[in-house]
């Protein structure tokens, strides 16, 4: 049931990636990320090159978002004109950091950066979101009041000038900081091969402090855009799209993206975020672990076997 991968140059179990492909299509319906975060140290754990890695399941993350996004759509809960001003960022910081994953492939330092990036992007705020939907949760367990805090949002969303309102989102702001984070994660994307969720739904709630039923939606939308364009850029620029993977695993996505964003709404918001919050750290986890021992290795071991 093995498959050759041309880009990659190695041979996988074909219904397996279908079967990884719809799980982590689940999961991106069900928190509203891209699923590329996720996607990409499994596929380096099976021996996938890092660099193609991050740039194949890109079309996946593409697909399995805009399945997600046809549901939220039907459900009103997607903001597409802060959406767009994100992914018109996103599109900018795609190709900047395409143009650095060239550079740094040139040098032979593409797989640490990707390896370091995950560690550090995922591995704190993976911490800080669990901290607080923690808390939360165990505020309600108790029977806690939660202290209300009064959603303040930074004085400087409203100092910095072209001021635009965003009724859906209930925000009147400068366009500057959506732009901005936009551009971010682009170059994530290029870099990281993740649609961007990570950092996407955590920034759009508590500093953009959008409406909490508007996040996952348009996360989701900007996320669409954004990989798109990385996905062509990678396969022109840098040549690591292994379209046969990329195939495979979309094959999966879009079914599964379907089945999570119809359970989203079964769960209460702190504790979707806390499950969030420990795959993010457990990946970042991993993958820092690949920069000193292959955590494949760590499996392996037998005791009593002679190392």
């Amino acid at each position: 049931m093995d498959i050759y991968l041309p880009i990659a140059e190695v041979s996988v179990n074909w219904p397996l990636l279908v079967l990884l492909g719809a799980t982590v299509g689940f999961v991106s319906g069900l928190f509203g990320i891209g699923g590329g975060f996720l996607m990409a140290p499994i596929l380096i754990f099976l021996g996938i090159p890092p660099s193609v890695a991050v740039a194949s399941q890109a079309s996946h993350v593409v697909a399995s978002s805009t399945s997600g996004v046809i549901h939220y759509t039907s459900q009103k809960q997607v903001d597409y004109k802060i959406g767009g001003l994100m992914a018109l960022g996103g599109v900018l910081g795609a190709f900047a950091g395409v143009e650095m994953f060239r550079y740094l492939r040139l040098l032979g330092q593409a797989d640490l950066v990707v390896a370091l990036s995950y560690l550090l992007f995922l591995g704190s705020i993976g911490a800080l979101m669990l901290h607080e939907s923690l808390g939360q949760i165990l505020r309600r367990v108790r029977g806690e009041v939660t202290p209300h805090r009064e959603r303040r949002r930074p004085l400087w969303l409203y100092g910095l000038p072209l001021r635009m309102k965003f009724p859906r989102s209930g925000l009147y702001i400068s366009a500057i900081p959506p732009f901005a984070l936009g551009s971010f994660v682009g170059v994530l994307s290029a870099i990281m091969g993740v649609g961007g969720g990570f950092i996407l739904v955590p920034a759009m709630l508590y500093v953009l402090r959008m409406r909490a039923q508007v996040v996952v939606g348009t996360s989701l939308f900007q996320i669409i855009i954004t990989t798109a364009i990385t996905t062509v850029l990678q396969s022109g620029r840098n040549q690591t799209v292994d379209i046969v993977l990329s195939t495979i695993l979309l094959l999966g996505g879009v079914v599964g993206a379907q089945y999570g964003a119809r359970l989203s709404g079964r769960f209460r918001a702190e504790e979707l975020r806390a499950v969030l919050a420990i795959i993010v750290l457990l990946v970042g986890i991993y993958m820092g672990l690949e920069l000193f021992v292959r955590p494949s290795d760590l499996f392996s071991f037998a005791p009593g076997v002679a190392q």
